[in-house]
């Protein structure tokens, strides 16, 4: 018998060389990859633009969770439980807004009623003097001021300008509530986000990590707690001063100058140019006495008594607390240069226990 022949084994099919066509790319397609990538980054940004109030009531939260922590360890020690001192300190912070409120708000209302009560007689002495006369005759002042109060739009102007005030104080008492919750949630919370936050470094480096971060937390504390300290030392002089010299409304100016004293480079000179104006309204002789005063003051506060304060909170040159703070007022304005300074003593630790001994290593 003839044996079968195997049928040999299939070819691969012929392989032909690219052509243009082949090789040309798909442009439509990768068009149309490109613009949904630019459109994800700009819904990105937008998302994360409308959500920037958000980011900061959680970063000025937990800035102060942080810096109050010192305060919460220290009433520990004194053996209460950490939710008894976390609501003394919640108390505390409380009471001191509402001493604050009672201070300005009743001052405050008394100045605009008696304001508006006096602005018809004073418009009657501007009106007989010799100068008011000779400017209405040569600009036509009191027919121009008629014609804008006449305007149909003036009750607009007037209503839409209250309006914001409302909203501009009604976004305000939000933002404090939102910020005094949030941290709330944190004070009780830190030493778990301290431990989960840890977790992520890997062990072998954990210890370390953990060390470098307890000491910034550390840091943090005591930057608040000098600062706190300076403002209310700042608060004393004035109202011992402002009491020293009759005002009748030392303690609400010495709030004011110490709440002003919390933001760096230009919170004292804001706190002494509003006291010496309030001052200055009865009496304009003493309000420049007060100025001079106060100017004296910030100058002994600049060069004596924070640096002593602040020796050991932030080991920090003084030439990078101003350009951190700067850059941090550019960017996040107030919150962010409340925050930079704390900032850059964490970047200088790191740079000093982390990156400076490895560079010396090589």
């Amino acid at each position: 018998m003839r044996a079968r022949k195997r049928p040999r084994a299939e070819q691969p099919p012929e392989r032909r060389p690219p052509t243009e066509e082949t090789r040309r790319p798909n442009y439509f397609l990768l068009g149309f990859v490109g613009a949904l990538g630019v459109l994800s980054a700009w819904l990105l940004v937008q998302a994360l633009t409308s959500a920037r109030a958000v980011f900061v009531y959680i970063l000025v939260a937990l800035f102060l969770a942080i810096g109050l922590n010192p305060v919460i360890e220290a009433l520990r020690r004194l053996r209460l439980p950490r939710w008894a001192a976390i609501l003394s300190v919640c108390l505390g912070l409380v009471a001191f807004l509402v001493v604050f409120v009672w201070a300005i708000v009743p001052p405050l209302t008394e100045q605009v009623s008696s304001f508006a009560t006096s602005l018809p007689s004073s418009l009657d002495q501007l009106q007989q003097s010799a100068f008011f006369r000779d400017l209405d005759r040569r600009y036509d002042v009191l027919g121009r001021i008629e014609g804008v109060v006449s305007g149909g739009d003036f009750g607009q102007q007037v209503f839409g300008g209250l309006v914001g005030v409302g909203q501009v104080v009604f976004n305000s008492l939000f933002a404090t509530f939102t910020v005094l919750i949030l941290t709330l949630f944190f004070m009780a919370s830190l030493p778990g986000i301290m431990d989960v936050t840890y977790r992520f470094v890997p062990r072998s480096r954990r210890t370390g990590v953990r060390e470098i971060g307890d000491e910034i937390v550390q840091r943090i504390g005591a930057f608040i707690a000098g600062q706190l300290l300076v403002a209310a030392l700042g608060g004393v002089v004035a109202f011992l001063f402002l009491w020293l010299t009759g005002s009748a409304y030392a303690l609400t100016l010495a709030l004011v100058v110490a709440v002003t004293a919390l933001i760096p480079l230009i919170g004292t000179t804001i706190g002494a140019v509003v006291a010496s104006l309030a001052v200055a309204i009865g009496d304009p002789w003493m309000g420049l006495v007060t100025l001079v005063f106060f100017l004296i003051y910030q100058q002994i506060e600049s060069y004596v008594i924070a640096p002593r304060v602040m020796r050991h909170a932030v080991d920090v040159v003084p030439t990078v607390n101003i350009t951190a703070a700067l850059l941090g007022g550019a960017l996040l304005g107030l919150v962010g240069a409340l925050l930079a300074i704390p900032t850059a003593a964490a970047l200088t630790l790191v740079l000093k226990k982390v990156v400076f001994p490895r560079l010396e290593e090589r």
